[in-house]
């Protein structure tokens, strides 16, 4: 299948890629104009550039994103592209630019006028069922362009929410590699009060269920959870961290103060996703953190 992804040198999209490509899929990446133009790719898709192909645009221009999912010609797009992801409180005029209209334009570009039958499957995040930051609700006025279009054209558009993914290759500024680092420093470990209930999902996990929507599409405005039905809380998470590095330091629990309107609790209703792709989480939480650390470590 040849599958088009944007947002592909983020750390959801570079493991994709990587997954998709041993499948035996054809990809191209969507990306800013600037790695035309010399800069370079993140490390992990560095290491299989000859394998995947690359069209430029920024999302923000229907003109060139229509350009480039001509070039790609798809079957399938998969839409990983946000701005805020790691930085919740992004600026509103960013925010809407960047997920809201970045979304209509890679919509508009993929289904009208398409001499060929194609599928989108978009990431979303549970932050959406109550936004309490601009990037969530950013990414939830988005998705309601997706269901009217599912709804009204029958656009074959699925949504994949995914739930607190985590694994080798994170932005170093989430919680998992920030805690990972303090505890192979022996260092102590500031934090939040850690009441806050996460789905944690691996990595693998996660980009096993995106590409299995691709071969086994939902409905046209479903939405596929992709997380494990089972709720941690932050503080145990970085409790078990230190517990498997054992180098010394703590966690410190109520150091930091909580953000203003978190939900205290997210997590996956995962057997709808089950039934309908086949697919399931294979990766415990302590295989998960253990296959972290190492990757950390070397």
């Amino acid at each position: 299948m040849r599958v088009l992804v944007t947002g592909a040198t983020g750390f959801i999209g570079q493991h994709l890629v990587v997954h998709l490509l041993q499948g035996g899929h054809t990809v191209t990446v969507l990306v800013r104009e600037t790695y035309g133009m010399g800069r370079p790719f993140p490390r992990r898709l560095a290491g299989v550039r000859p394998r995947f192909n690359a069209v430029y645009a920024d999302l923000r221009n229907l003109a060139l994103t229509r350009r480039a999912v001509q070039e790609a010609q798809p079957e399938a797009v998969v839409h990983l592209a946000a701005a805020g992801v790691t930085n919740p409180y992004l600026d509103v005029d960013r925010a809407m630019h960047h997920n809201v209209t970045g979304t209509l334009n890679l919509l508009r570009s993929t289904f009208e006028n398409s001499e060929h039958p194609r599928q989108m499957v978009v990431a979303r995040t549970p932050g959406e069922r109550a936004p309490s930051t601009v990037y969530h609700a950013s990414k939830a006025a988005a998705w309601q362009f997706c269901t009217m279009y599912a709804a009204s054209q029958e656009w074959p558009i699925h949504g994949a929410m995914i739930f607190q993914a985590y694994g080798p290759g994170q932005p170093g500024k989430t919680l998992v590699p920030s805690a990972t680092r303090a505890a192979l420093a022996g260092e102590s470990f500031p934090m939040t009060s850690g009441k806050q209930e996460r789905d944690w999902i691996y990595i693998d996990d996660v980009v096993r269920g995106v590409a299995q929507a691709l071969v086994s599409p939902p409905p046209p405005g479903a939405t596929l959870e992709l997380g494990t039905g089972v709720a941690t809380s932050v503080a145990a998470v970085v409790s078990k961290i230190y517990a498997l590095v054992n180098a010394g330091g703590k966690p410190q629990p109520g150091m930091l103060t909580d953000r203003r309107g978190e939900a205290q609790r997210q997590v996956a209703q995962p057997e709808p996703t089950r039934s309908l792709l086949g697919w399931e989480p294979a990766c415990s939480l302590e295989e998960g953190l253990q296959q972290t650390i190492a990757a950390e470590s070397w």
